[in-house]
């Protein structure tokens, strides 16, 4: 089926109580492997690019990869850019198929930031695509992206429901204790500030830094609000350390395709678990049938 809109589909969510899996795609691969694991559990995903990512393969190539599985696939899936600050690619994203696009002006200050958010409301409006923001900053390192702990910023309410109320967003991303990248120590979630912000803006909300995390915290914050999850850094080290796996235990072997069906099988596992940790199982026939 063609790309959906991530805005109905995360307002599915947030009303239904689940959260849609979130993952950064790296390649071809990752991406056939999400979408897979999403079909057998009859889920709708997100299929998330950074834009180190971009850079690397072209937009040309990841819309054909993500248009290519999705329209042999009956469950939902969405294209979406992740963590940007620049305008342009931003707008080239939009341009060339994405179906959500996020803006992260969350180092400047808050007016700087919405004036900036608007802006980019303008160019999801001419493309009809879905929207992210951010308020507050969220520490670790995301790609290119570091915010070290005493530069992190948790989001306040008020100015969160003062944000989304300007921007009608699909998806508000907003510091509320969690993390990109591995935890040192026991992340500290903020759950009733997660509570209080999807309160006052009934905006779904994207938690990043979703590696690491217990079931437990998952399934608080989705009780809470959270209707997107990201993960990126498991993916990661899955990617890499699945590949050095397979020719550690078979030195001798070197066939490449089963050497990149392990890494397939341990991407595609891995995303599964995910997506049915978060309630996403058995939802995509509903979303679809009340979307028609």
């Amino acid at each position: 089926m063609p790309l959906v809109n991530m805005k109905p589909l995360l307002r599915d969510a947030m009303d239904r109580g689940y959260a849609v899996a979130a993952f950064n795609l790296v390649d071809y691969g990752t991406t056939k492997a999400m979408v897979a694991a999403a079909e057998e559990l009859n889920a709708p995903v997100i299929c998330q690019t950074s834009a180190k990512t971009i850079q690397y393969w072209s937009h040309r190539e990841i819309v054909s990869w993500v248009r290519t599985v999705a329209e042999d696939s009956p469950v939902p899936v969405v294209l979406h850019l992740d963590h940007c600050k620049d305008l342009e690619m931003i707008e080239a994203c939009a341009k060339a198929g994405w179906t959500s696009i996020m803006i992260d002006a969350s180092s400047l200050p808050f007016e700087e930031n919405l004036e900036m958010s608007k802006r980019v409301r303008e160019i999801a409006e001419k493309y009809g695509v879905g929207m992210e923001a951010e308020l507050g900053q969220i520490m670790g390192v995301e790609d290119d992206m570091h915010v070290a702990e005493e530069d992190s910023v948790l989001t306040d309410p008020e100015d969160a429901k003062r944000f989304c109320d300007a921007l009608d967003l699909s998806a508000f991303a907003c510091a509320v204790g969690t993390a990109h990248g591995f935890y040192k120590g026991e992340p500290k979630v903020d759950f009733d500030r997660i509570k209080r912000i999807n309160e006052l803006t009934k905006t779904p909300m994207a938690l990043h830094g979703g590696t690491g995390l217990s079931d437990e915290t998952f399934a608080k914050a989705i009780e809470r609000g959270a209707a997107k999850i990201n993960i990126s850094t498991n993916l990661k080290h899955v990617f890499v350390d699945s590949f050095v796996k397979y020719h550690e235990e078979k030195p001798n072997d070197y066939e490449p395709l089963r050497l990149i069906d392990a890494q397939y099988q341990a991407c595609k596992a891995l995303f599964a678990g995910f997506i049915e940790k978060f309630g996403g199982k058995d939802k995509a026939p509903s979303f679809l049938a009340k979307a028609a």
